[in-house]
C-alpha cells in the first residue's frame, strides 16, 4: 500500500539536500531541513512544538522556539531563527501561533491535492472523529498480507499500530493520527512529486478512492 511513498522520499531527501546548499532564506532553510529527514520530517518538528508548549497554549516565546530547533538540531543560526520568529510573530506581542508556523513550513500543494489527501483520511477515519486510530484501520486497511503477519512475528493489531507509527510523530507515537499529522506526512511526500496528475493517482491506487 505506502511502496510507492519509500521511493519518493528518498527522491525527496536527496532533493532537498541539493536544494539545501543553494538557499538563503531561513524559511526555506527550515523546511528543506525537515525534508532531508522524509516525509515525518515537519511533523516531527510540530509535535517537538507541542512538548515544549507545555500550557497548551499553541503560541511559543522567542526562546521555545529557540529551543525546539536546538532540540531537533535544526542548523539555523540564533539571527536567522529571530528573523524566523518576527514574521510569525504578526502582532510583535513576543509570541508565534505554532500552528500557523507549521502550516507555512509545509511545502506549498494545491487545493487538488489537498482534496484528494483529506479524502483519504475520510475514507480512513471511519468513525468521523478527526482522528484515525486502530479501531478505524479494519476493514479498510487489509494487514493479513503484511510479511510479519504472515510469518507469525505480529497480530492483527501490531501491523495496524506499526502502518499508523508511518503517519505519527516520531517523538510521539500515540497509536493516533490528526488531519494535522495526515496533512502534514503528505505534504513531505508531495514535495516529491511534481505532477498533482501524478500524486492524486497515486492516492487513489494507495486508498482505492
Amino acid at each position: 500500500q505506502m511502496s510507492g511513498t519509500a521511493r519518493h522520499d528518498q527522491e525527496m531527501v536527496i532533493k532537498a539536500k541539493i536544494e539545501l546548499s543553494k538557499t538563503t532564506d531561513p524559511l526555506e532553510k527550515l523546511r528543506l531541513q525537515c525534508l532531508a529527514r522524509g516525509s515525518a520530517g515537519i511533523k516531527g518538528l510540530a509535535r517537538i512544538f507541542r512538548i515544549i508548549d507545555r500550557d497548551n497554549s499553541g503560541t511559543l516565546d522567542f526562546n521555545e522556539f529557540l529551543r525546539g530547533l536546538q532540540y531537533y538540531a535544526v542548523m539555523i543560526d540564533k539571527e536567522e531563527a529571530k528573523q524566523l520568529f518576527q514574521t510569525f510573530d504578526k502582532d510583535g506581542s513576543g509570541t508565534m501561533d505554532f500552528d500557523e508556523f507549521i502550516v507555512t513550513l509545509r511545502p506549498p500543494m494545491s487545493k487538488a491535492r489537498k482534496e484528494v489527501i483529506l479524502q483519504a483520511f475520510q475514507k480512513l477515519d471511519k468513525t468521523g472523529d478527526g482522528v484515525i486510530t486502530i479501531d478505524d484501520l479494519r476493514g479498510v486497511y487489509n494487514g493479513k498480507y503484511h510479511p510479519k503477519y504472515l510469518n507469525g512475528d505480529w497480530t492483527e493489531d501490531q501491523v495496524f499500530r506499526a502502518f499508523l507509527d508511518n503517519f505519527d510523530s516520531p517523538y510521539d507515537k500515540d497509536g493516533k493520527v490528526t488531519t494535522e499529522e495526515f496533512l502534514n506526512y503528505y505534504a513531505g511526500v508531495s514535495a516529491s512529486i511534481d505532477t498533482d496528475v501524478y500524486f492524486i493517482l497515486m492516492m487513489k491506487n494507495a486508498w482505492k478512492l
